[in-house]
Protein backbone atom coordinates (compact mmCIF):
# COMPACT_ATOMS: atom_id res chain seq x y z
CA UNK A 1 0.00 0.00 0.00
CA UNK A 2 1.31 3.44 -0.90
CA UNK A 3 1.71 5.38 2.37
CA UNK A 4 2.40 8.69 0.65
CA UNK A 5 -0.21 11.42 0.75
CA UNK A 6 -0.50 14.24 -1.78
CA UNK A 7 2.21 16.77 -1.03
CA UNK A 8 4.09 14.53 1.40
CA UNK A 9 7.74 14.16 0.44
CA UNK A 10 8.62 10.52 -0.38
CA UNK A 11 11.63 10.52 1.96
CA UNK A 12 9.56 11.84 4.85
CA UNK A 13 6.88 9.24 4.12
CA UNK A 14 9.45 6.41 4.09
CA UNK A 15 10.96 7.42 7.42
CA UNK A 16 7.56 7.91 9.06
CA UNK A 17 6.37 4.51 7.86
CA UNK A 18 9.48 2.85 9.30
CA UNK A 19 8.94 4.54 12.66
CA UNK A 20 5.22 3.71 12.65
CA UNK A 21 6.00 0.03 12.14
CA UNK A 22 8.59 0.06 14.92
CA UNK A 23 6.22 1.76 17.38
CA UNK A 24 3.62 -0.95 16.75
CA UNK A 25 5.32 -3.03 19.46
CA UNK A 26 5.00 -0.21 22.01
CA UNK A 27 1.84 -0.05 24.10
CA UNK A 28 -0.24 3.14 24.11
CA UNK A 29 0.59 5.27 27.13
CA UNK A 30 4.21 4.11 27.18
CA UNK A 31 7.34 6.26 26.95
CA UNK A 32 10.10 5.88 24.37
CA UNK A 33 13.55 7.44 24.37
CA UNK A 34 14.94 8.73 21.07
CA UNK A 35 18.74 8.81 20.88
CA UNK A 36 19.41 12.13 19.15
CA UNK A 37 22.93 13.11 18.09
CA UNK A 38 21.75 15.92 15.83
CA UNK A 39 22.98 14.16 12.69
CA UNK A 40 20.67 13.59 9.74
CA UNK A 41 19.78 10.01 10.68
CA UNK A 42 18.77 10.71 14.27
CA UNK A 43 17.16 14.04 13.39
CA UNK A 44 14.96 12.40 10.76
CA UNK A 45 14.14 9.71 13.34
CA UNK A 46 13.21 12.33 15.93
CA UNK A 47 10.97 14.20 13.49
CA UNK A 48 9.17 11.03 12.45
CA UNK A 49 8.76 9.92 16.06
CA UNK A 50 7.38 13.33 17.02
CA UNK A 51 4.77 12.86 14.28
CA UNK A 52 3.93 9.17 14.82
CA UNK A 53 4.20 8.69 18.60
CA UNK A 54 1.24 10.93 19.59
CA UNK A 55 -0.99 9.08 17.11
CA UNK A 56 -0.30 5.90 19.06
CA UNK A 57 -0.61 7.61 22.45
CA UNK A 58 3.11 7.21 23.12
CA UNK A 59 5.20 9.88 24.85
CA UNK A 60 8.62 10.45 23.28
CA UNK A 61 11.67 11.90 25.02
CA UNK A 62 14.83 12.77 23.10
CA UNK A 63 18.19 12.25 24.79
CA UNK A 64 21.32 13.86 23.36
CA UNK A 65 24.66 12.61 24.65
CA UNK A 66 27.46 15.16 24.88
CA UNK A 67 30.67 13.13 24.84
CA UNK A 68 32.79 16.24 25.39
CA UNK A 69 35.40 15.01 22.90
CA UNK A 70 35.44 18.05 20.63
CA UNK A 71 35.39 21.79 20.96
CA UNK A 72 31.82 22.98 20.62
CA UNK A 73 30.27 19.64 21.56
CA UNK A 74 28.10 21.30 24.20
CA UNK A 75 26.77 23.78 21.63
CA UNK A 76 26.02 20.96 19.17
CA UNK A 77 24.18 19.01 21.87
CA UNK A 78 22.19 22.09 22.88
CA UNK A 79 21.23 22.72 19.23
CA UNK A 80 20.05 19.13 18.81
CA UNK A 81 18.00 19.39 21.99
CA UNK A 82 16.45 22.66 20.81
CA UNK A 83 15.53 21.07 17.50
CA UNK A 84 13.82 18.22 19.35
CA UNK A 85 11.81 20.70 21.41
CA UNK A 86 10.73 22.52 18.27
CA UNK A 87 9.51 19.18 16.93
CA UNK A 88 7.39 18.79 20.05
CA UNK A 89 9.54 16.28 21.92
CA UNK A 90 10.65 16.45 25.51
CA UNK A 91 14.40 16.90 25.32
CA UNK A 92 17.34 16.19 27.58
CA UNK A 93 21.11 16.60 27.24
CA UNK A 94 23.40 14.26 29.16
CA UNK A 95 27.13 14.94 29.49
CA UNK A 96 29.29 11.83 29.84
CA UNK A 97 32.91 11.10 30.64
CA UNK A 98 34.56 8.92 28.02
CA UNK A 99 37.28 6.55 29.18
CA UNK A 100 40.06 5.00 27.15
CA UNK A 101 39.39 1.26 27.39
CA UNK A 102 39.04 -0.46 24.02
CA UNK A 103 39.92 2.62 21.96
CA UNK A 104 38.06 5.91 21.41
CA UNK A 105 35.14 4.48 19.43
CA UNK A 106 34.43 1.65 21.87
CA UNK A 107 34.86 3.91 24.91
CA UNK A 108 32.48 6.53 23.50
CA UNK A 109 29.94 3.83 22.64
CA UNK A 110 30.12 2.36 26.14
CA UNK A 111 29.60 5.79 27.71
CA UNK A 112 26.73 6.54 25.34
CA UNK A 113 24.87 3.30 26.01
CA UNK A 114 25.40 3.73 29.72
CA UNK A 115 23.79 7.16 29.58
CA UNK A 116 20.90 5.82 27.48
CA UNK A 117 20.35 3.03 30.01
CA UNK A 118 20.14 5.59 32.80
CA UNK A 119 17.84 7.86 30.80
CA UNK A 120 15.52 4.98 29.94
CA UNK A 121 15.40 3.92 33.58
CA UNK A 122 14.62 7.44 34.77
CA UNK A 123 11.88 7.89 32.17
CA UNK A 124 10.40 4.44 32.71
CA UNK A 125 10.83 3.90 28.98
CA UNK A 126 9.39 0.94 27.10
CA UNK A 127 11.95 1.25 24.29
CA UNK A 128 14.97 3.18 23.08
CA UNK A 129 15.05 4.23 19.41
CA UNK A 130 18.29 4.81 17.52
CA UNK A 131 18.89 6.13 14.01
CA UNK A 132 21.03 3.32 12.60
CA UNK A 133 20.43 3.03 8.85
CA UNK A 134 20.94 0.41 6.17
CA UNK A 135 24.30 2.05 5.42
CA UNK A 136 25.36 1.58 9.05
CA UNK A 137 24.34 -2.07 8.74
CA UNK A 138 26.47 -2.54 5.62
CA UNK A 139 29.46 -0.94 7.32
CA UNK A 140 28.99 -3.16 10.38
CA UNK A 141 28.93 -6.31 8.24
CA UNK A 142 32.10 -5.32 6.37
CA UNK A 143 33.89 -4.57 9.64
CA UNK A 144 32.75 -7.95 10.95
CA UNK A 145 34.09 -9.63 7.83
CA UNK A 146 37.46 -7.97 8.41
CA UNK A 147 37.57 -9.31 11.97
CA UNK A 148 37.17 -12.83 10.62
CA UNK A 149 35.21 -14.19 13.59
CA UNK A 150 32.60 -16.04 11.58
CA UNK A 151 28.88 -15.73 11.10
CA UNK A 152 28.38 -13.97 14.43
CA UNK A 153 30.37 -10.97 13.17
CA UNK A 154 28.36 -10.81 9.97
CA UNK A 155 24.92 -10.72 11.59
CA UNK A 156 25.12 -6.97 11.96
CA UNK A 157 22.46 -5.22 14.01
CA UNK A 158 18.95 -6.46 14.67
CA UNK A 159 15.91 -4.22 14.20
CA UNK A 160 14.98 -4.97 17.81
CA UNK A 161 17.09 -6.36 20.60
CA UNK A 162 18.61 -5.71 24.01
CA UNK A 163 20.59 -2.59 24.73
CA UNK A 164 24.26 -3.62 24.61
CA UNK A 165 25.76 -3.99 28.08
CA UNK A 166 29.26 -3.77 26.63
CA UNK A 167 30.97 -2.86 23.43
CA UNK A 168 30.78 -5.31 20.52
CA UNK A 169 33.12 -8.23 20.97
CA UNK A 170 31.97 -9.04 24.49
CA UNK A 171 31.03 -12.47 25.74
CA UNK A 172 27.44 -12.16 24.64
CA UNK A 173 28.49 -11.68 21.05
CA UNK A 174 30.81 -14.63 21.23
CA UNK A 175 28.07 -16.95 22.37
CA UNK A 176 26.84 -17.38 18.82
CA UNK A 177 24.65 -14.33 18.38
CA UNK A 178 22.53 -14.74 21.48
CA UNK A 179 21.19 -11.60 23.10
CA UNK A 180 23.22 -10.02 25.86
CA UNK A 181 21.96 -8.51 29.09
CA UNK A 182 18.73 -6.54 28.80
CA UNK A 183 18.03 -3.33 30.63
CA UNK A 184 14.98 -4.15 32.73
CA UNK A 185 13.50 -5.70 29.60
CA UNK A 186 13.76 -2.42 27.62
CA UNK A 187 14.47 -3.19 23.94
CA UNK A 188 16.62 -1.17 21.61
CA UNK A 189 14.68 -0.45 18.40
CA UNK A 190 16.35 0.55 15.12
CA UNK A 191 13.42 1.68 12.94
CA UNK A 192 15.61 2.96 10.09
CA UNK A 193 17.67 -0.18 9.54
CA UNK A 194 16.05 -0.62 6.13
CA UNK A 195 16.36 3.08 5.18
CA UNK A 196 19.29 4.55 3.27
CA UNK A 197 21.31 7.46 4.62
CA UNK A 198 20.44 9.51 1.52
CA UNK A 199 16.78 9.15 2.48
CA UNK A 200 17.27 10.54 5.99
CA UNK A 201 19.13 13.53 4.56
CA UNK A 202 16.39 14.09 2.04
CA UNK A 203 13.77 13.87 4.79
CA UNK A 204 15.59 16.50 6.85
CA UNK A 205 15.84 18.80 3.83
CA UNK A 206 12.15 18.35 3.06
CA UNK A 207 11.17 19.29 6.62
CA UNK A 208 13.56 22.22 6.86
CA UNK A 209 15.74 20.52 9.48
CA UNK A 210 19.44 21.35 9.56
CA UNK A 211 21.50 18.36 10.72
CA UNK A 212 24.83 18.58 12.49
CA UNK A 213 27.72 16.93 10.67
CA UNK A 214 30.04 15.39 13.23
CA UNK A 215 33.67 16.06 12.16
CA UNK A 216 34.63 12.62 13.45
CA UNK A 217 32.48 11.10 10.70
CA UNK A 218 35.11 12.36 8.27
CA UNK A 219 38.14 11.31 10.31
CA UNK A 220 39.95 8.54 8.44
CA UNK A 221 41.68 7.37 11.63
CA UNK A 222 38.49 5.46 12.37
CA UNK A 223 37.93 2.15 10.56
CA UNK A 224 34.22 2.78 10.11
CA UNK A 225 34.94 6.08 8.36
CA UNK A 226 37.37 4.37 5.98
CA UNK A 227 34.74 1.74 5.19
CA UNK A 228 32.13 4.46 4.59
CA UNK A 229 34.25 6.83 2.57
CA UNK A 230 36.55 4.44 0.68
CA UNK A 231 35.71 0.74 0.86
CA UNK A 232 31.98 0.79 0.08
CA UNK A 233 32.32 3.34 -2.77
CA UNK A 234 35.09 1.22 -4.33
CA UNK A 235 32.94 -1.93 -4.06
CA UNK A 236 30.01 -0.10 -5.65
CA UNK A 237 32.24 1.19 -8.46
CA UNK A 238 33.90 -2.15 -9.16
CA UNK A 239 31.06 -4.61 -8.54
CA UNK A 240 28.04 -2.51 -9.36
CA UNK A 241 25.29 -0.84 -7.30
CA UNK A 242 23.38 -2.57 -4.54
CA UNK A 243 26.34 -3.64 -2.39
CA UNK A 244 24.95 -2.06 0.79
CA UNK A 245 21.57 -3.73 0.30
CA UNK A 246 23.26 -7.09 -0.38
CA UNK A 247 25.30 -6.83 2.82
CA UNK A 248 22.16 -5.99 4.79
CA UNK A 249 20.38 -9.02 3.31
CA UNK A 250 23.32 -11.20 4.28
CA UNK A 251 23.11 -9.96 7.86
CA UNK A 252 19.38 -10.70 8.02
CA UNK A 253 19.85 -14.23 6.68
CA UNK A 254 22.62 -14.96 9.16
CA UNK A 255 20.49 -13.70 12.05
CA UNK A 256 17.81 -16.16 10.96
CA UNK A 257 20.40 -18.95 10.94
CA UNK A 258 21.62 -17.90 14.40
CA UNK A 259 18.06 -17.99 15.74
CA UNK A 260 17.70 -21.55 14.45
CA UNK A 261 20.98 -22.55 16.09
CA UNK A 262 19.88 -20.96 19.35
CA UNK A 263 16.70 -23.03 19.30
CA UNK A 264 18.71 -26.19 18.66
CA UNK A 265 21.06 -25.31 21.53
CA UNK A 266 18.13 -24.74 23.88
CA UNK A 267 16.81 -28.19 23.01
CA UNK A 268 20.22 -29.82 23.48
CA UNK A 269 22.02 -28.07 26.25
CA UNK A 270 19.87 -29.14 29.21
CA UNK A 271 20.56 -32.79 28.40
CA UNK A 272 24.33 -32.51 28.04
CA UNK A 273 25.40 -29.80 30.51
CA UNK A 274 25.71 -30.30 34.25
CA UNK A 275 27.02 -28.15 37.05
CA UNK A 276 30.25 -29.50 38.49
CA UNK A 277 31.83 -28.77 41.85
CA UNK A 278 34.33 -26.34 40.37
CA UNK A 279 32.27 -25.05 37.47
CA UNK A 280 30.33 -26.72 34.69
CA UNK A 281 30.71 -29.82 32.54
CA UNK A 282 29.55 -31.00 29.12
CA UNK A 283 29.09 -34.53 27.82
CA UNK A 284 32.01 -35.30 25.52
CA UNK A 285 30.04 -37.94 23.60
CA UNK A 286 27.17 -35.54 22.96
CA UNK A 287 29.53 -32.82 21.74
CA UNK A 288 31.23 -35.27 19.41
CA UNK A 289 27.89 -36.52 18.07
CA UNK A 290 26.63 -33.06 17.14
CA UNK A 291 27.64 -31.18 13.98
CA UNK A 292 30.78 -29.12 14.55
CA UNK A 293 28.91 -25.82 14.12
CA UNK A 294 26.48 -26.71 16.91
CA UNK A 295 29.11 -28.22 19.21
CA UNK A 296 31.38 -25.20 18.86
CA UNK A 297 28.51 -22.85 19.66
CA UNK A 298 27.71 -24.86 22.78
CA UNK A 299 31.34 -24.57 23.93
CA UNK A 300 31.35 -20.81 23.38
CA UNK A 301 27.99 -20.40 25.09
CA UNK A 302 29.07 -22.39 28.14
CA UNK A 303 32.20 -20.29 28.63
CA UNK A 304 30.35 -17.02 27.97
CA UNK A 305 27.48 -17.86 30.31
CA UNK A 306 29.51 -19.32 33.16
CA UNK A 307 32.70 -17.24 33.05
CA UNK A 308 31.64 -14.16 31.00
CA UNK A 309 34.50 -14.65 28.57
CA UNK A 310 34.69 -15.11 24.80
CA UNK A 311 36.78 -17.71 23.01
CA UNK A 312 38.68 -17.39 19.76
CA UNK A 313 38.06 -19.97 17.06
CA UNK A 314 41.43 -21.59 17.80
CA UNK A 315 40.54 -21.93 21.50
CA UNK A 316 37.10 -23.33 20.66
CA UNK A 317 38.56 -25.95 18.33
CA UNK A 318 41.14 -26.97 20.93
CA UNK A 319 38.37 -27.58 23.47
CA UNK A 320 36.35 -29.48 20.87
CA UNK A 321 39.30 -31.85 20.38
CA UNK A 322 38.80 -33.00 23.97
CA UNK A 323 35.60 -34.59 22.68
CA UNK A 324 36.39 -35.45 19.06
CA UNK A 325 40.10 -36.29 19.19
CA UNK A 326 40.81 -37.36 22.77
CA UNK A 327 44.32 -38.77 23.25
CA UNK A 328 45.00 -37.94 26.89
CA UNK A 329 45.92 -34.27 26.40
CA UNK A 330 46.05 -32.15 29.53
CA UNK A 331 44.04 -29.10 30.65
CA UNK A 332 43.58 -26.19 28.26
CA UNK A 333 44.00 -22.67 29.61
CA UNK A 334 41.21 -20.37 28.44
CA UNK A 335 40.20 -16.80 29.28
CA UNK A 336 38.91 -16.90 32.87
CA UNK A 337 38.82 -20.70 33.08
CA UNK A 338 40.40 -23.96 32.03
CA UNK A 339 38.95 -27.03 30.32
CA UNK A 340 39.90 -30.64 30.96
CA UNK A 341 38.63 -34.09 30.07
CA UNK A 342 37.38 -35.99 33.12
CA UNK A 343 36.04 -39.39 32.20
CA UNK A 344 33.25 -38.91 29.69
CA UNK A 345 32.84 -35.20 30.33
CA UNK A 346 34.63 -31.95 29.63
CA UNK A 347 34.86 -29.85 32.76
CA UNK A 348 35.23 -26.06 32.73
CA UNK A 349 36.47 -24.55 35.97
CA UNK A 350 37.63 -21.12 37.08
CA UNK A 351 41.36 -20.67 37.18
CA UNK A 352 42.61 -20.31 40.72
Amino acid sequence: MDERRPGLDPAVAEVRLAVRQALAVVDPGAVVVVALSGGADSLALAAATAFEAPKRGVRAVSVTIDHGLQDGSADAAAAASAAAQELGLEARVVRVEVGAAGGPEAAAREARYGALRDAASQAGAAAILTGHTLDDQAETVLLGLARGSGATSLQGMAEAGPLPAEAPGDASAASGGRAGTTLLGVPLLRPLLGVRRTTTRAACAAEGLVPWDDPQNQDSRFARVRVRETVLPVLEAELGPGIAEALARTAAQLREDAAAFDEMIDETIEDIVEHAEAGISVSAAALAANPAALGNRIIRLVVASEFHQSLTRAQTLEVARLATDWSGQGPIDLPGCCARRVGGRIEFSARG
